[in-house]
C-alpha cells in the first residue's frame, strides 16, 4: 500500500550539542549553522516536507531557545530536559505526537545534495522493516561498505517500542535488526556530508555552492580583500587587504581549516582558531 502524508510523521533530530563543531556551536546550535545561507534544520525540514506534508516535529535540547524562536509555528517542538534523550529516546518522547504513524527520521546535521528524491526512498517500503538511506563509503561504512547518511524510515510498531530515556537507535534497534537480517539498507548515489566538524561543515558549504565562497548580503567585502573557499556568517567582517583561505568566519571567531592551502587572516577582525579538517 502506498504511503500518503497522513500515514507518515517526519522527525528532525536537532538536539545534539555539536561538541566537535566548536567553536561554531558556542555561537549557535549546530542545527542553525547555515549551508549556503540556509540553516541545516531548514534543509532537513524541507527534505521531509516533500514526503510528509506538514506532519513535522523537531527535538530540542542544546540551544533550545534559539531553535524554538527560529522554527515555523506549525512545526511541533519536543523539548528534552534536563538531558538530551538521544536518537531513540527522542522518538520515545514524541510517541503521543506520532500517534501510531510510521516515521521518517532525518538528522539535522546531514547535508545531502538537493537532487535527492526521498519519494523514491519511501516508494515500495514494506512498512515492516526499518529502512536506512546509505551511501557507499568503504572507509567509513557503518554496515559493511555502506554508510548511513541520516535518513531512516521506521515502522510504527518499532517507533512505539522506544522509551523516553537516553538511548540510541543503533544500540536499541538497528544493531539487532542487522544481525537478524531485517534491516533494509538502500544505497543512493548522491553527495553526503556529515557536518560534524568545521572541516566537514566547510566542505558541505563548498559542495552546495560548487566551490564558491559564501558571502551573506549584509557582509561588505573590500575590493582589495581576497576570499578563497570561505564561509562567512551574517554579521561577519572582512578587513581591507585581508586574505582568507579555507576558513569559516562568524561575527566573533575565525576558524582556519588545516590541511588545505590557507593563510591566516592579516587583520585583527576576529579571534582565529586553526582546526583539522575532520
Amino acid at each position: 500500500m502506498a504511503l500518503g502524508p497522513r500515514d507518515l510523521a517526519g522527525v528532525v533530530l536537532a538536539a545534539g550539542a555539536g561538541t566537535r563543531l566548536r567553536p561554531l556551536t558556542d555561537e549557535r546550535p549546530k542545527a542553525l549553522c547555515p549551508i549556503d545561507g540556509t540553516p541545516l534544520v531548514d534543509l532537513a525540514l524541507d527534505r521531509l516536507r516533500a514526503v510528509v506534508g506538514d506532519a513535522l516535529a523537531v527535538n530540542l535540547h542544546h540551544g533550545a531557545e534559539q531553535l524554538d524562536a527560529h522554527l515555523p509555528a506549525g512545526v511541533h517542538r519536543s523539548v528534552e530536559t534536563p538531558d538530551a534523550l538521544g536518537t531513540a529516546g527522542a522518538l520515545g518522547a514524541l510517541r503521543p505526537w506520532i500517534e501510531g504513524r510510521d516515521v521518517v527520521v532525518a538528522n539535522a546535521d546531514a547535508w545531502l545534495d538537493p537532487s535527492l528524491d526521498l519519494g523514491g526512498f519511501v516508494a515500495g517500503w514494506d512498512r515492516e522493516r526499518t529502512r536506512l538511506l546509505c551511501v557507499t563509503d568503504p572507509d567509513r561504512g557503518d554496515f559493511g561498505d555502506l554508510r548511513y547518511c541520516g535518513v531512516a524510515l521506521i515502522p510504527a510498531a518499532v517507533a512505539a517500542s522506544f522509551a523516553p530515556v537516553p538511548s540510541g537507535l543503533y544500540e536499541v534497534s538497528w544493531r539487532g535488526e542487522e544481525l537478524a537480517g531485517r534491516l533494509d539498507l538502500v544505497p543512493v548515489d548522491v553527495a553526503f556530508i556529515d557536518c560534524g566538524t568545521p572541516g566537514d561543515y566547510l566542505a558541505a558549504n563548498l559542495a552546495a555552492t560548487g566551490g564558491a565562497s559564501v558571502v551573506p548580503d549584509d557582509v561588505v567585502v573590500p575590493a582589495d580583500a581576497h576570499l578563497e573557499r570561505v564561509v562567512l556568517w551574517p554579521g561577519a567582517e572582512v578587513g581591507a587587504g585581508e586574505v582568507l583561505v579555507d576558513a569559516i568566519r562568524t561575527p566573533s571567531v575565525t576558524v582556519l581549516v588545516r590541511g588545505a592551502a590557507g593563510q591566516a587572516p592579516r587583520s585583527g577582525v576576529a579571534t582565529s582558531r586553526t582546526v583539522d579538517p575532520a
